[in-house]
């Protein structure tokens, strides 16, 4: 299999990777986390103006027309650069959201205001008891004249703060854990009976609380039924996410590498030390190991076969968590105490990868997954 890019991929390549070496160094970062939003709204700007937020959005609505290889150059880039902006709450997750569960016309008029920079969605979906289950949905939904209303609580919705729409999970009808009878909604976030409690992450990103009181709100798609569309964006999400932990992993590895060049101890570099050398080798491996796992997930992440698309995210998910954990870790105590301190960079770089490893589940949670569908290939497979 043919890995290279095509010459469209590496101008995109260079263009992001130019984007975030010019605007987003580690102190640049922290004026950015003190800005009203907590992240640039001058660079969300500037995102807009590259194509960047119209990346996965078909060209005749104004998008840049790219597939799961071009969302893996650029979120590896951005994790990298510990990016701010709602780009995965908005572009990635919401917009993937209303690329497969909306209608042609919800499309057609929400998907332009996405690439234009004019909408920001965030993805409601966490109560307090469904943990990582997509489909345990306390929230309600009922319907009235010719729209719906909304009765519920979320929490931990990503850039939900900030958020012009929500898209919402609320039961039509069912059991809380029923796969049937869950509908997508879009809540205008400023509307009556919609409250709002933002907060930072342990990662330097935002979040909010948000209670839902007979919220007016439109079904995205055919309410009822929406548990498909919802597991398949959240699979296409879960490999960017994957990307984006290769970038911020191979970040903390360059960044030990570098101190341990650098570090003088008995009047050497302590990286001449061999034990750190075969730590450092061991760092190296599991980004690489990462690395190609994340790869694999972008390959799988259209996949028609729900089944075969799990079997592959999940597996990807374990390795990225285990390997995060294990390079996350070292970089912390290679660089002893300073690595620590909020003053310095490679602790941020870890409290990024342990958020991304709980997002959408842990590496615990899909193994567990894995094995109740067979493992990567398939129990009838293997046989």
């Amino acid at each position: 299999m043919d890995f290279d890019l095509s010459d469209d991929q590496r101008l995109l390549k260079d263009s992001v990777d130019r984007l975030v070496l010019d605007h987003y160094g580690f102190e640049q970062r922290k004026k950015y986390m003190a800005e009203p939003d907590g992240w640039s709204t001058a660079l969300w700007a500037q995102y807009a103006e590259l194509g960047l937020l119209g990346l996965p959005f078909e060209e005749s609505l104004g998008g840049f027309g790219g597939g799961p290889a071009e969302m893996m150059i650029v979120m590896e880039a951005f994790g990298r650069a510990l990016i701010l902006e709602p780009f995965f709450a908005t572009v990635v997750l919401g917009g993937g959201l209303v690329n497969c569960a909306g209608s042609a016309e919800q499309r057609a008029r929400l998907i332009p205001l996405i690439t234009q920079g004019k909408l920001k969605l965030a993805f409601a979906h966490v109560e307090r008891h469904s943990r990582w289950n997509l489909a345990d949905v306390a929230t309600t939904a009922r319907k009235q004249d010719a729209g719906w209303v909304l009765d519920g609580a979320k929490g931990v919705v990503l850039h939900g703060d900030c958020a012009d729409t929500l898209l919402v999970t609320a039961r039509v009808a069912g059991g809380q854990r029923d796969r049937a009878g869950i509908g997508l909604f879009l809540v205008d976030a400023d509307a009556t009976g919609v409250t709002r409690r933002g907060y930072p992450t342990q990662d330097g990103l935002r979040a909010a609380e948000v209670t839902l009181e007979a919220a007016q709100a439109e079904a995205l798609g055919e309410p009822g039924g929406a548990i498909e569309a919802i597991e398949g964006a959240v699979d296409a999400a879960t490999a960017a996410l994957c990307a984006e932990a290769v970038g911020v992993m191979a970040r903390m590895q360059e960044i030990t590498l570098e101190y341990l060049k650098t570090r003088q101890q008995f009047g050497r570099p302590i990286g001449s030390f061999q034990a750190l050398q075969f730590r450092a080798v061991d760092m190296l491996t599991a980004v690489e190991q990462a690395r190609s796992m994340a790869l694999f997930a972008t390959v799988m992440a259209d996949e028609a076969d729900p089944t075969e698309r799990r079997r592959a995210i999940s597996a990807a998910k374990v390795q990225i968590g285990r390997s995060g954990k294990l390079v996350g870790q070292e970089a912390i105590q290679l660089h002893g105490g300073i690595g620590m301190t909020m003053e310095y960079m490679v602790g941020h770089y870890f409290k990024r990868m342990t958020m991304i490893d709980q997002m959408f589940g842990d590496a615990d949670h899909h193994l567990s997954v894995l094995a109740r569908l067979g493992g990567l290939f398939g129990a009838a497979k293997a046989a």
